[in-house]
């Protein structure tokens, strides 16, 4: 389950609501009284009598997923290297072979065909973040059988993943939904597999629709629900009353790890035009502009004289780019995108996305006061990899930035051990950064500056290459060290750092 850590506080101000004597509110009983008068009849149904009938048809097609990931780690170093008894303990040098651990991961997921195709989340089933490689992924159903399954295909950016399972009689399966349907107020259920206790059915409404949680990115755009989520869930389906998905569960806000009645699903709306291309096998391209931006504030769009949460403001235009091929500038603010406004709600990051490469579409802009129409021929996306390229120094949200949207699962061993997000140095990484030919390391992407390390200096692109004296070329690799100091109650680890321009020094970050 992916989180986004944070803590809320209401507050009541002013009177309380004063009600009738028949317990219905006054501003409730005038809408009502309003609303017959007009001819209109006002729904007073209640929550449904029972769930049971609607979970009784619908739980058969959720299912669990597990895999099992082995995770390629730095070797001890050999103590006896260089003695008779070396050979003993992995060969007379410093260093033993390659090792491996294993891992596992726990989620949802649901049957969308008679034949076995399974909808669930990317990180349910991806061990990218650990730096390893996923062996074997297994549905089980909720009557226990078990299916090994085949990844079809997967998508990092929206977050979903499509699997395949082969069964000797046809299976139970739901439909996708229209999320565009989806009212604030409307019941739905949630079905999954919270902290692998198996299926497990809870129910909410909608708390609300096209949820910005501002993570940033293409896809920050959610139907956002109060019926319990958990770890475990991702990837679960969200139903609506008629039965049919609306969404999959994906993240919760929690100041605590568990439900607060705060719970993220991917809209079908965004999920189905992608799950229908990874069961085609139909590559995904997105949009992209190369452009990195921000929201308008209250502040910059009174200085304007524009209305409130319309439009991006561009921090800055990539060398290149689409963007800067149609003459887009720092500083413009982008109104609207093919006709369609700019919102919290709709962002330009999911505009773009969702526009085919290659169409030529009008932006609606602002340029020192002055409004005018811009024509760009949108791109192509890059590749993860070229994106940690381009977007390298940049702060805020981007055109489609990778490392904009932190660590959305929130449960990095890196993050919380030494307060810093990292990714392995590439060839084309390290020319970037003007490291040597040959540099193998892991360079900083985000530093936390209340950790030990933000105050010790260290700095986005500044390369890890060791840590305690091992060669670090991987998250799994620097993890492992990380254990192993606490288990051996170590409160620090100590880093060799490269910063470009300057020699490799030695630096003790303090564990928290």
């Amino acid at each position: 389950m992916k989180y986004a850590y944070g803590v809320t506080s209401a507050l009541l101000l002013g009177g309380a609501a004063i009600s009738l004597a028949t317990g219905v509110p006054a501003g409730a009983q005038v809408a009502q009284n309003d609303a017959q008068q007009m001819g209109q009849i006002v729904p007073r149904a209640g929550a449904p009598g029972s769930f049971a009938e609607l979970t009784q048809q619908l739980q058969p097609a959720v299912v669990n997923i597990s895999t099992r990931q082995k995770v390629r780690v730095a070797a001890a170093a050999n103590p006896f290297a260089g003695t008779p008894f070396g050979d003993l303990f992995g060969g007379g040098q410093g260093q033993g072979g390659p090792q491996t651990r294993e891992a596992q991961s726990l989620g949802s997921g649901f049957i969308v065909s008679a034949d076995g195709f399974v909808v669930t989340n990317n990180h349910v089933i991806s061990a990218e973040g650990a730096g390893g490689q996923v062996e074997s992924i297994t549905v089980t159903m909720p009557d226990g059988t078990e299916y090994p399954a085949k990844l079809v295909g997967k998508d990092a950016q929206s977050d979903l993943a499509v699997l395949k399972i082969t069964a000797s009689k046809p299976l139970p399966f739901v439909k996708m939904g229209d999320s565009r349907d989806s009212r604030v107020g409307d019941w739905v259920i949630a079905i999954g597999n919270p902290f692998g206790l198996g299926g497990t059915v809870t129910a909410g409404i909608v708390s609300a629709v096209y949820r910005n949680t501002g993570a940033g990115g293409a896809y920050d755009r959610y139907l956002q629900t109060d019926a319990s989520i958990n770890r475990g869930n991702s990837g679960g389906p969200l139903f609506d009353m008629k039965g049919q998905v609306i969404g999959i569960n994906n993240a919760i806000y929690s100041p605590t790890g568990g439900s607060v009645g705060i719970g993220f699903a991917i809209p079908t709306e965004i999920a189905q035009p992608i799950v229908d291309k990874l069961i085609k096998g139909i590559a995904i391209e997105r949009g992209y502009l190369g452009v990195q931006i921000a929201p308008v504030t209250e502040d910059v769009a009174d200085s304007l004289g524009i209305a409130h949460k319309r439009g991006e403001i561009v921090q800055g235009v990539q060398p290149g780019g689409a963007a800067a091929a149609a003459g887009l500038q720092p500083g413009d603010i982008v109104l609207k995108v093919a006709g369609k406004d700019v919102t919290p709600e709709q962002t330009l990051s999911y505009i773009v996305a969702n526009t085919p490469p290659g169409t030529r579409i009008p932006l609606d802009i602002i340029r020192e006061n002055k409004r005018m129409t811009l024509t760009v021929t949108v791109g192509k996306r890059p590749s993860e990899e070229q994106l940690a390229l381009e977007n390298f120094g940049q702060q805020g949200d981007t055109d489609g930035d990778p490392f904009a949207q932190g660590d959305k699962q929130g449960d990095s061993l890196i993050q919380k051990a030494l307060g810093l997000a990292v990714v392995p140095v590439t060839p084309q990484i390290a020319t970037q950064l003007g490291a040597a030919q040959g540099t193998q390391g892991l360079v900083i992407t985000a530093v936390d500056g209340s950790s030990d390390a933000g105050s010790k200096g260290l700095q986005r692109f500044d390369i890890v290459l060791t840590a305690n004296y091992r060669p670090v070329t991987t998250a799994a690799g620097l993890e492992a060290i990380i254990t192993e100091a606490k288990a051996s109650n170590r409160n620090a680890v100590l880093l060799r750092i490269q910063r470009r321009g300057q020699p490799a020094a030695y630096i003790p970050i303090r564990l928290r």
